[in-house]
């Protein structure tokens, strides 16, 4: 694994999050908090969950020891989630850059929310948050057909890949 290859994935991830993003700011603010029996149940509180991951993931890699994930009721709009996952994307961008090639191969030590001591190989950490991101893409895909609005552009590798050739 390369820094590039790991920006490169970086570039994906906040690509496919804006085309997400961009399909739910469709939904009406009923329709953007209902209950659909998913995972985390609403777009709303799955959305939240995928930036409260990615938070509590750049905080333990900072040295920072989250016991819990961000707050669903501090976030009302789409809006609110968009902002707040700028900040963490321009956050994450900054820990990758500041790694080099030998850092993305560091251990890291980290504190599960229960508390629990583990640790990781920081690429594989990172791969993570990107997959973690993709599976919850899809739930928000379905939720969205589940509601009759129009599913986001592609969010398919292959096609960020075409886009950035062109």
């Amino acid at each position: 694994m390369t820094p590039e290859a790991l920006r490169r994935l970086l570039d994906y991830h906040y690509w496919a999050r804006d085309r997400l993003l961009d399909a739910v700011e469709r939904l009406t603010p009923d329709q953007f908090r209902r209950d659909l029996g998913n995972s985390f149940g609403s777009v709303r509180d799955t959305l939240v969950h995928m930036v409260s991951a990615e938070w509590a993931w750049c905080s333990r890699w900072e040295g920072e020891h989250p016991s819990g994930h961000l707050e669903v009721t501090d976030f009302g709009t789409v809006q609110d989630i968009r902002s707040r996952w700028a900040t963490e994307e321009a956050r994450v961008r900054r820990y990758v850059d500041r790694l080099g090639p030998d850092g993305i191969n560091r251990v890291l030590g980290y504190a599960h929310f229960n508390g629990a001591p583990l640790e990781s190989v920081f690429w594989q950490m990172l791969q993570h948050v990107v997959n973690h991101a993709t599976f919850h893409r899809g739930q928000v895909t379905t939720m969205l057909r589940q509601l009759g609005v129009r599913s986001p552009r592609s969010q398919d590798m292959i096609v960020f890949y075409r886009d950035v050739r062109r």
